[in-house]
């Protein structure tokens, strides 16, 4: 079993999250400062908020939720046969949780990923500017981007 998820940019975080919990009926499962998070049941939905004011209303990135390594592995093995490039990123920490991905670009550079949350992370992390989220391979357009 797996979940779609949607990665948006938004102005207001609080507005927000406001509006996506009524829209879909349930709170978010984890909001830190200029993040949130929602794991929406029905439909199966991985919904993420980057607060970003330079570009509001715009997809920051797609992918899926699985919940296992080995699901991921599947993914990046398949991928790999259909010749897209792929970029694996093991035990990495992004958007306040330890994952496991890899990523693959669209036609148009829409940046997609297959992964699995291993577990929560620090806040610790996060304010000590540990977190790396989507700073580093070549495919990214921007050293500022985020990721799940």
């Amino acid at each position: 079993m797996s979940r779609l998820q949607l990665a948006l940019n938004v102005s207001d975080l609080e507005e927000s999250i406001e509006f996506y919990s009524k829209f879909f009926k349930t709170g978010p499962a984890k909001v830190r400062p200029g993040y949130a998070n929602f794991a929406i049941a029905e439909p199966p939905l991985k919904l993420v908020l980057f607060e970003n004011r330079e570009a509001p209303g715009t997809i920051n990135h797609l992918g899926v939720e699985v919940f296992s390594t080995t699901e991921v592995v599947e993914a990046t093995r398949y991928l790999a046969s259909e010749g897209f490039d792929t970029d694996i990123e093991d035990g990495t920490v992004c958007c306040h949780a330890l994952q496991d991905k890899v990523w693959v670009d669209g036609p148009d550079g829409s940046r997609w990923e297959v992964y699995t949350v291993l577990g929560d992370a620090s806040d610790t992390a996060s304010v000590a500017g540990e977190e790396k989220c989507c700073t580093t391979g070549s495919s990214r357009t921007s050293e500022t981007e985020s990721c799940c």
